[in-house]
């Protein structure tokens, strides 16, 4: 069963790691519209690591996030900016204040991935929605 393809939820914000607050708001409104109260920790967590990766490793003035359903059990969130540099996993050290960020948002996800645009590049990662109802 698919989802309308109109339960999406998009915002643009500037790119900056204050913007992660009303990210995490839109996580909760678009997981409280679809009753999935049970993953939202999961997608505000997630989220938080999607748009402080942009703030800190990217040097748009905005990124675009935008919560998804592709199909009834998965939830797509992701985060556009300008930038052409691609995320890279780092392997954090005991001790590092960083490195972490692509290791959580590996652990949270089914899938997540890097989609090249022809004036930056869009992060996205699915989580399942059904692991409410498990």
């Amino acid at each position: 069963m698919r989802v309308a393809a109109w339960d999406e939820f998009t915002r643009s914000l500037p790119c900056a790691a204050r913007s992660a607050a009303e990210a995490r708001a839109l996580v909760r409104a678009a997981f409280g519209a679809w009753g999935l109260e049970g993953v939202v920790d999961d997608g505000v967590l997630l989220v938080s690591e999607l748009v402080g990766n942009a703030a800190e490793h990217t040097r748009s003035r905005q990124i675009r996030v935008t919560v998804s359903r592709p199909h009834v059990d998965v939830v797509r969130i992701s985060v556009v900016d300008r930038s052409g540099t691609m995320p890279v996993p780092r392997r954090a050290r005991e001790g590092d204040q960083g490195g972490r960020g692509l290791a959580v948002v590996d652990a949270l996800t089914t899938r997540w991935g890097v989609d090249s645009l022809a004036w930056g590049k869009r992060v996205w990662a699915e989580l399942r929605s059904d692991r409410s109802l498990v």
